[in-house]
């Protein structure tokens, strides 16, 4: 029998943990910050047309530029400060490979997406991860300090931030902008849930890039698509690093296509935020503490009752929620995601049933 030896990875990547998001099969999941309604039927019908007319024996479209040009229609931006890629994640990877990498530094605001630092290390850059204040807000003049201290070339800042829901305050992001010597980037993949967003900061003149998805309020998590808004310079020079031809045509067609029903999306939002603040009234007469929350979902933690067994309860239930017990500074906090009426009211029933 022939012994094969694994080859070994790389020095620096043999302490690193994957991401994982557990699933189970429960009646109602609310642990991954989906939305919990589909996209319209007419979406559908146009999509499923479209597919069938594609040439599947030819490339895609190298630069996406449909895409690209409906995107920027949305924002009122040039089609030359967008750049789309397979979710946001590969926008954020390919953002990192292309700015950080060995010998340079990244800072990232603590407890943050724990992507963020992840894909930082996998490019090899060292990342500095500096605390949040005990209730989650970023204090400003803390991080503007590490950044004059560290000279990151890449600076994160996720707002509405995952996992806590809070959106930074625009004068933050501007103080962080000014300090910051390389690239700051704010990740709004809950961006249409918050009452204001850095895309409006957007230009040439200003280092800084906003990053979206389409898996949250485009309802279109299986198609795996987001992007950034961004200066010209910046794209030109993401377009040299990502791999030719890594948007498929089918994903193309859906996220151009999804922008035809801003209407129908601004609703969905709408609905979701509106049973977010049903959800945090709920809270509000259960014994559990939770964070302010500007995206579409909420943290909380419950007193007097480990974490863990809350989790557990609403388990035997058959409601998940995210445990982010184990994430640092985050003991005993659950989040969970909001879904439709009748999944929230499951989630309330059995959430009073746990505590009770």
């Amino acid at each position: 029998m022939l012994l094969v030896i694994p080859v070994p990875v790389r020095d620096d990547l043999r302490a690193l943990e994957g991401y994982h998001s557990p699933q189970v099969d429960v009646r109602v999941r609310l642990n991954t910050n989906e939305s919990p309604m589909g996209p319209p039927a007419e979406w559908r019908d146009e999509f499923a047309a479209e597919l069938s007319r594609v040439s599947w024996h030819r490339y895609p479209d190298r630069a996406a530029t449909e895409l690209r040009g409906a995107i920027a229609a949305l924002h009122g931006v040039s089609p030359r400060q967008v750049f789309a890629a397979n979710g946001s994640n590969e926008v954020l990877q390919t953002l990192l490979l292309t700015y950080a990498g060995p010998g340079r530094t990244v800072a990232t605001f603590e407890p943050t997406y724990q992507l963020h630092a992840h894909i930082a290390r996998l490019t090899g850059a060292t990342v500095v991860e500096t605390d949040r204040r005990p209730d989650f807000t970023l204090d400003p003049e803390t991080a503007v300090d590490v950044i004059e201290r560290h000279r990151p070339m890449v600076a994160l800042l996720c707002s509405p931030n995952n996992p806590t829901g809070l959106v930074e305050p625009e004068s933050t992001v501007r103080a962080v902008l000014r300090a910051v010597p390389g690239l700051l980037v704010v990740d709004e993949a809950y961006g249409q849930f918050a009452p204001w967003s850095a895309l409006g900061l957007v230009g040439d003149d200003a280092p800084l890039v906003v990053t979206r998805t389409f898996s949250k309020t485009w309802s279109m998590a299986g198609a795996r698509l987001g992007y950034l808004v961004g200066p010209t310079w910046l794209v030109a020079e993401l377009d040299k690093v990502v791999l030719p031809y890594h948007l498929d045509a089918a994903k193309q067609i859906g996220g151009r296509l999804a922008l035809r029903f801003v209407d129908d999306m601004e609703a969905r939002v709408k609905t979701i935020v509106t049973e977010r603040e049903r959800i945090v009234a709920a809270l509000d007469r259960l014994p559990v503490d939770h964070v302010p929350s500007g995206a579409n979902f909420v943290l909380f933690r419950p007193t007097g009752i480990p974490g863990r067994s809350v989790w557990q309860g609403l388990l035997e239930r058959s409601v998940l929620v995210r445990d982010c017990s184990s994430w640092p500074r985050l003991d005993d906090c659950l989040r969970v995601t909001v879904g439709t009426a009748d999944e929230n009211d499951v989630f309330i029933t059995a959430l009073q049933e746990v505590l009770a």
